[in-house]
């Protein structure tokens, strides 16, 4: 299902490039492990990175109560945005006017609302350790009352929505083909190095393959039906009252 174009996210320049299909943007969403969130604050304006967690038609931001983006941005009435950006290659053309990037990125545009469900809380807290490790959450120790009473989150539905996607090689001016440049697309992409173990671990203590085996792909794989579950608990991860301590 498709998010209309509104005002505030219909691509205007290469409009071609703009898509609006829920598979994209959810997609682009969810391979992306870092976002910006937009905000005013006394009148100036701040782009903050951030994590992020898609569950469904609904973005999570989490932070620090006591955090100036999470207390802005989640005040009632306030508008922001949140976009995310892959970088999938460097595009190599033959003038420097036409040089350019292949990517894909989201914008999101709309009201952030205050996550003050316990349960949704932990919820989304458990889809960002997910997200960024699939298979993690079982294994490590969940949030105390304390951290939960410490931490905001706030939840972006996806109601504006829009990517914008180029792929391909350069797009140079008819007469610079005949230059004796090279031109083409040096790929890009997120890989892993060996692993650094912290010199506390207990003896024993090793990596499991969701740790060994972590790639973004699979992490872009998680699956809307594991995420729904999530959101509902219905993996029981709300309701095992003995993981709260």
């Amino acid at each position: 299902m498709p998010y209309a174009p509104t005002a505030r996210t219909k691509v205007r320049r290469v409009p071609k490039r703009g898509l609006y299909d829920e598979g994209t943007v959810h997609a682009i969403l969810d391979e992306a492990l870092l976002c910006h969130l937009a905000f005013l604050h006394d009148g100036v304006p701040f782009a903050m990175p951030t994590l992020h967690a898609r569950v469904g038609d609904t973005v999570y931001l989490h932070g620090s109560t006591a955090s100036r983006m999470m207390r802005t941005a989640g005040a009632e009435g306030v508008t922001a945005s949140l976009t995310v950006t892959l970088v999938d290659g460097l595009v190599l053309a033959r003038s420097a006017f036409h040089h350019s990037m292949n990517y894909r990125s989201v914008v999101v545009v709309g009201e952030l609302r205050d996550v003050a469900d316990p349960e949704e809380k932990m919820a989304a807290l458990e889809a960002f350790t997910e997200g960024l490790v699939p298979g993690r959450w079982d294994e490590v120790r969940w949030p105390t009352r304390q951290e939960l009473k410490g931490t905001s989150v706030l939840a972006l539905p996806l109601t504006e929505a829009s990517a914008k996607v180029r792929t391909g090689g350069p797009v140079d001016d008819e007469e610079d083909y005949a230059l004796d440049v090279w031109a083409g697309v040096i790929p890009l992409e997120l890989t892993t190095g060996a692993l650094v173990a912290d010199p506390r671990n207990r003896d024993g203590a090793a990596p499991g393959a969701h740790v060994t085996g972590w790639s973004p792909s699979r992490r872009g794989s998680t699956s809307d039906a594991t995420r729904a579950s999530t959101a509902s608990g219905a993996n029981g991860a709300t309701s095992d009252a003995a993981r709260v301590a």
